[in-house]
């Protein structure tokens, strides 16, 4: 089970959970105990889920080896990002929100252009799986930790 909530600010309250029956649900636990939306489409165990800082988009990361991002506001399936050949454990938004980071056991990192919905940089280094990733303040570094013990930037 994940869980995310947006920015504070960012419109009315909502609440993004995932689980492992490969299914994702939106909540607006102010207003209603039912669930705005049922989100699917992976195909393995949702590792992360997350609202960009703006709150537009809601992106989960899967054991499916990919990342799926939907609409932050309705939970409508947006794309797909694939390009890990193995599971997607963490991702982490860029503080625009216009890049995704994603580390995966197949010990690479990759950045994500949103907008574009495609592959922007690929970041080999790891000797093993990748567990951890964020950006430094300025987006302008990615920091990353492993199976291998080192931390990257």
């Amino acid at each position: 089970m994940c869980a995310s909530l947006p920015p504070q600010g960012r419109g009315p309250e909502r609440l993004v959970s995932g689980s492992d029956d490969f299914t994702l649900f939106l909540w607006s636990p102010a207003e209603d105990k039912k669930p705005l939306a049922r989100m699917t489409g992976h195909q393995a165990l949702i590792n992360q889920v997350v609202f960009s800082p703006d709150s537009r988009v809601i992106a989960s990361a899967s054991f499916d080896k990919s990342i799926k991002l939907w609409d932050g506001r309705t939970g409508k399936y947006l794309a797909s990002l694939r390009g890990h050949v193995a599971a997607v454990y963490q991702i982490a938004w860029s503080a625009d929100s216009r890049l995704l980071v994603s580390g995966s056991s197949d010990s690479t990192l990759k950045v994500w252009d949103v907008k574009a919905q495609k592959l922007s940089t690929d970041l080999p280094g790891h000797a093993d799986e990748v567990y951890a990733v964020d950006w430094s303040p300025d987006g302008q570094r990615v920091a990353s930790g492993g199976k291998d013990k080192c931390l990257r930037m």
